[in-house]
């Protein structure tokens, strides 16, 4: 993005470094003297570890779909210090399928609803299409516990939305 979070900690002395697919976000970030890469999570050429990780503004949609969690956890693993860990956040969708009364109107059959396609069009432009994913706590709680890691819920909102610690499980 614009590099909000990176600008924010370096007001608060820490030495942030960001990731972005755009090369106009990396730019934008590293004309504001931000450390910028124009790489994804995923890039087999970012090598470097941290002690924090933030995955904000949706931080699960990087994940795409529940069968690349594996793949995701892994790779935590791997930029990860010891004792390191991730901040992130994600909404729970069910409020999209919630009645009246309360109750929800899942299809259990279909595809978990948290699985969205994206395609993104801006001034006639249009991008294209691709995975996001949106976890509730509880599945990403699950999940994480299957591949090694503990989810600690920090905040809830008032629309679904949750901000989580991911740790490694020694």
């Amino acid at each position: 993005g614009s590099g909000c979070h990176c600008l924010a900690l370096m007001d608060m002395g820490k030495d942030p470094v960001a990731i972005d697919i755009s090369p106009l976000s990396v730019s934008v970030m590293t004309d504001e003297g931000i450390d910028a890469r124009l790489m994804n999570l995923y890039d087999d050429k970012f090598k470097d570890t941290f002690d924090t990780v933030l995955m904000l503004m949706n931080g699960t949609g990087i994940i795409g779909n529940l069968d690349n969690i594996p793949v995701f956890f892994e790779r935590l693993r791997q930029v990860l210090k010891p004792g390191g860990v991730v901040l992130i956040d994600s909404s729970d969708l069910r409020y999209l399928f919630e009645e009246e009364d309360g109750s929800l109107m899942i299809d259990l059959a279909d595809e978990y609803y948290g699985q969205l396609d994206y395609q993104m069009e801006y001034n006639g432009v249009v991008g294209e299409p691709f995975d996001w994913l949106y976890l509730d706590f509880e599945t990403l709680a699950f999940y994480a516990e299957e591949n090694g890691f503990q989810a600690d819920l920090v905040a809830e909102g008032d629309h679904y939305d949750y901000l989580a610690i991911l740790s490694q499980i020694p």
